[in-house]
């Protein structure tokens, strides 16, 4: 995989918004990558239409959504919070640090299996 591409879309009153870029800035510090993700405000003209639809904050690696195993991006039309569960099936508002990491895993994972 040659480029990690992390985007966060969020609604301005969200208040899960910040511990979502602490879990960004983690999990790309642990991955030893620069910390630069590109960040869409759902209510934006500007942000694709596609992602308009997302709960907030919803985090993506290269267009997968962090919340969804196997799913590309997940099925939404929310004018909503985003939860996430835990590694110990706790509800929390914000993807964790973890959840980030196994989606760049999967990403790399199915970068490789394509490329060999």
């Amino acid at each position: 995989m040659d480029r990690l591409r992390i985007e966060l879309v969020y609604d301005p009153t969200c208040p899960n918004v910040e511990r979502a870029r602490d879990a960004i800035r983690g999990a790309l510090a642990a991955l030893g990558a620069p910390v630069a993700w590109r960040e869409w405000v759902r209510e934006d003209p500007a942000t694709p239409s596609a992602l308009r639809d997302l709960a907030s904050p919803s985090v993506l690696v290269n267009g997968q959504d962090v919340g969804c195993d196997g799913g590309s991006i997940a099925a939404a039309d929310a004018n909503s919070c985003r939860i996430y569960a835990d590694d110990c099936g706790c509800i929390c508002g914000a993807p964790s640090v973890e959840l980030i990491l196994r989606t760049v895993a999967r990403q790399r994972s199915y970068h490789e299996r394509a490329a060999g």
